[in-house]
């Protein structure tokens, strides 16, 4: 854990902040890859997780971007309303789930909204890079665009679009159309809200694009389309032991009742942070960090969320 101080606090919209933040024994932070996310430990005791949005050879300071977020849970309500310039918190090292394949030829960056964090970083890496890539940026309008200004000012200015979906005339982006038109193997990487989301990688598979070709990272998991929970077991390989799960609690509130210790952060399966490695059963996967082909293997389970498709699991714990 790093503790840190906020050196600065601007809005980029009516509902977007940006906070900087810097050791606060004036050390270097860890370097961190075009993707990465920090937990932030907040007031009440939440743990929320924001992308890196500043340039990733950055180590004096971190830069990340908050949406304040109508249906919040906490944690966008306590950073815009209770943290100020000077305060002090404690954040985690960076981790990366959305990486960049810099084996790719070619890369095509989509954010819609707030999605510009983690985009708006690898833009920064691509162009340093002079790498090939283009980046899309879908917005209600102008001023509620975060980082525009930064981004027209970029280096990488001409290879940046922006679309609107609510001025007269509208400019919004036709996704299958900007897929159709993308060189052999390029790589898609897409982060936003989850409808948006949805759709451009639906599109993309749609267009015959490869699962390997399609990168994305979810702010929150949408958990509305899930069954009935129903009852499992949870075997622990080291001792034996077997723990019931009971239809409405998740494993991971049984699994730290028993005093079993398993990392974890935002409780939904987003971060991947309590990721467990499966080594009989078949999970039902309710996370949002792990693609369809991870889901398939069946290798691992997160159990802030996912539930059991077998009557038992066993997990290497």
């Amino acid at each position: 854990m790093i503790d840190v101080k906020i050196v600065r606090k601007e809005y980029e919209t009516e509902d977007i902040c940006l906070l900087e933040l810097v050791r606060t024994d004036g050390g270097a932070l860890p370097a961190f890859s075009a993707g990465a996310h920090i937990d932030l430990h907040l007031p009440g005791g939440l743990i929320r997780q924001y992308s890196l949005c500043n340039h990733p050879g950055d180590t004096h300071a971190y830069e990340i971007g908050v949406l304040r977020d109508p249906d919040s849970r906490g944690g966008s309500i306590a950073i815009h309303d209770q943290l100020n310039v000077g305060d002090q918190i404690t954040i985690s090292e960076p981790r990366n789930l959305f990486p960049l394949e810099h084996s790719a030829q070619n890369h095509l960056l989509i954010a819609g909204g707030i999605g510009i964090t983690p985009i708006l970083c690898m833009a920064e890496r691509l162009s340093h890079q002079s790498a090939a890539f283009q980046m899309h940026y879908c917005a209600r309008t102008p001023e509620q665009t975060a980082f525009r200004n930064r981004i027209s000012a970029s280096e990488f200015s001409d290879r940046v679009q922006f679309h609107y979906s609510r001025t007269e005339p509208a400019s919004r982006m036709d996704t299958a159309a900007l897929l159709a038109e993308q060189p052999a193997g390029t790589h898609l990487y897409v982060c936003g809200p989850n409808p948006f989301m949805d759709h451009v990688l639906e599109t993309a598979r749609a267009a015959g694009w490869a699962e390997e070709r399609l990168h994305r990272e979810y702010f929150a998991a949408d958990h509305s389309g899930e069954g009935e929970n129903s009852s499992f077991e949870i075997q622990l390989a080291s001792s034996g032991d077997v723990i019931e799960i009971p239809a409405d609690r998740s494993a991971l509130e049984v699994l730290l009742d028993h005093d079993i210790d398993i990392p974890f952060a935002c409780e939904e399966g987003v971060c991947g942070s309590c990721a467990t490695r499966v080594l009989e059963g078949e999970p039902d996967h309710r996370d949002v960090f792990m693609t369809p082909d991870e889901h398939a293997s069946n290798n691992e389970f997160a159990p802030c969320c996912s539930r059991a498709k077998s009557k038992r699991l066993v997990l290497d714990i």
